[in-house]
């Protein structure tokens, strides 16, 4: 239990680091959502065998209803997964000077929209890649979560900055790049977005298309 919490803690910490490096001025323009892509596969396939690799708390909630995490893992990889974030957000500070940033003028329906829909679609395909034994072993897994992310990033970063991540947002809000109610608002709008994807999985019984039955989540 200790190892896995601390593999997630390390990918998350990774993910927030670059996020915070290649957004935070001077940043790196457009190909910024291609670092974070790259980085967020690359962490996958380094702690997947180990511990999911979910480096989402809105991922995690996701892997818990779907039934293939406990109670136990739930509190301790979000707990983690968040400090991990403000830790990386400090150090990002720290390394760029402070790099101030200006609290955006957030238009929070839409924003709560984007996060919503493409936080779901990061949890619906983690759960459809990387927690069905049909598919278990496969050497694309990390792929397309990265690369889930990175679409999501070009599609509606310029809307609401591309997080769909609690954590994220949590690290975001330490760099100074949205305030402590936009926060909670992201941060709804992520769970929700990521419990949708773990009933939708249920409900659809998609796991026994691949030879798995679904779990009740361990207490």
């Amino acid at each position: 239990m200790t190892r896995k919490i601390v593999v997630e803690g390390i990918g998350t910490f990774f993910l927030m680091l670059t996020i915070g490096m290649v957004v935070l001025p001077p940043g790196a323009g457009p190909v910024a959502p291609l670092a974070i892509g790259a980085v967020l596969m690359a962490m996958v396939y380094a702690g997947g065998h180990i511990s999911g690799a979910y480096y989402n708390p809105a991922v995690t909630i996701a892997v818990f209803i779907r039934g293939k995490a406990t109670i136990h893992d739930l509190i301790g990889y979000i707990v983690l997964q968040v400090v991990a974030a403000a830790a990386a957000a400090m150090i990002v500070l720290w390394l760029k000077g402070g790099a101030p940033l200006t609290l955006p003028d957030l238009d929070i329906a839409p924003v709560m929209a984007v996060e919503f829909i493409f936080t779901f679609a990061l949890a619906y395909v983690v759960l459809n890649v990387a927690t069905v034994p049909g598919v278990e072993g496969n050497s694309y897994y990390g792929a397309a979560i990265g690369l889930t992310v990175m679409a999501g990033a070009y599609a509606v970063g310029p809307i609401s900055g591309g997080a769909f991540n609690p954590a994220v947002s949590v690290g975001t809000m330490v760099m100074g790049g949205i305030g402590l109610m936009d926060v909670m608002l992201y941060v709804i709008a992520q769970v929700l977005g990521g419990a949708a994807a773990g009933v939708v999985f249920n409900l659809l019984d998609m796991g026994a298309e691949r030879g798995d039955t679904i779990a009740v989540p361990e207490v």
